[in-house]
């Protein structure tokens, strides 16, 4: 896929790439520079960002995964 980068320096993401992995306005990339020429684009994904439940759910194996009842401190003496 290309893309082209504007007059501001930016980058615009291919519409079929958002939406394949789920990138909203707003969401932090990092980007490093690896040669000449060359750059890593990452996603960065921080806790409580939305949509991280789903992306560790989506996970092939999801025997880690055991939801556990809410506790409360009124059960406290």
């Amino acid at each position: 896929m290309k893309t082209q980068l504007s007059s501001k320096g930016q980058i615009v993401l291919p519409a079929e790439l958002r939406e394949e992995d789920q990138l909203v306005p707003g969401q932090v990339f990092e980007i490093r520079r690896l040669a000449s020429g060359e750059y890593l684009l990452k996603k960065s994904i921080s806790p409580g960002q939305p949509g991280l439940l789903k992306l560790l759910r989506s996970c092939p194996s999801q025997d880690w995964f055991v939801p556990i009842e809410s506790e409360s401190t009124d059960s406290l003496q």
